[in-house]
């Protein structure tokens, strides 16, 4: 259930092995300091059950916006001078394949497959050169978006960012010594099967290292957080003509070396 979500790890052959004997969850300085240890030890975990967010107590939900050239591009905007930065409400996190909820009246909601990074070790004044090293995994986000509460009357981009179900995570928070370059990596959204977001990490305007860098300029970064860096292009807003999110859709999301999500579309009560 949302909430009793218990620690797992994936072992080789792709089965869930039971962690909550050896720690409390994954969150907390717990993530700066990852336990070693065999899964092929630890209990399976039986059936098929329900995968939360990857990492929990989650602090802050950091957004960077217009962070693909290509994206960029597609919107009709220069690419930023320095990121852009916005929040999404903690409250929006779900798991990776639950369903995402149109908040009512929502007519313009969106999708955005994103890298998200897991920070590991506090984080303030850290020079780009040594930021990885405050980074404890990288997990797929979908940065799902309301438009006209991004961009229409007031538009202020948390408001278009943090409705609930709006931030699917997971399914696995990857280590970096597993995922190698983080500005390698290849993003891809599927949506009722047709392919709607490709791109790669290496088309990043502002890089993992220097965004954690530029953020913990301005403020502290703790182990949880989570920075979502930014979308390649194909979102409906970008498309000719728009194209965005209705009930009974299918989201599928991946990205190279950290797994698969999918959701399916519905709206609130």
């Amino acid at each position: 259930m949302p909430g009793q979500e218990t620690p797992a790890v994936l072992d080789t052959a792709g089965r869930l092995r039971d962690l909550s004997g050896v720690v409390d969850d994954l969150a907390g300085p717990v993530l700066g300091d990852l336990p070693r240890i065999d899964p092929e030890t630890l209990p399976e975990v039986a059936g098929t059950p329900r995968l939360g967010p990857p990492v929990a107590g989650v602090g802050k939900f950091i957004g960077i916006g217009l962070n693909y050239s290509d994206h960029a591009a597609e919107a009709g905007l220069e690419p930023p001078a320095e990121p852009i930065v916005f929040m999404k409400a903690t409250s929006s996190i779900v798991g990776p394949d639950d369903d995402v909820l149109l908040p009512r009246g929502s007519e313009k909601s969106d999708w955005e497959v994103e890298l998200g990074v897991v920070i590991g070790r506090h984080a303030k004044h850290v020079p780009q050169e040594r930021a990885l090293d405050h980074v404890a995994g990288y997990c797929i986000v979908n940065d799902v978006s309301e438009r006209a509460l991004q961009g229409e009357g007031t538009g202020q981009w948390t408001k278009g960012k943090s409705c609930d179900t709006f931030g699917p995570t997971g399914p696995w928070l990857v280590t970096p010594d597993q995922v190698g370059d983080p500005q390698a990596l290849d993003l891809a959204l599927d949506l009722n099967g047709e392919r709607m977001q490709t791109g790669n990490s290496a088309a990043m305007i502002f890089s993992v290292a220097r965004i954690v860098a530029y953020l913990s300029r301005m403020m502290s970064l703790h182990p949880g957080d989570v920075i979502a860096t930014g979308t390649p292009p194909g979102v409906g807003m970008g498309r000719r003509p728009r194209r965005f999110l209705k009930e009974g859709d299918e989201m599928r999301l991946s990205i190279s070396g950290l797994g698969e999500q999918c959701q399916r579309v519905g709206r609130e009560p």
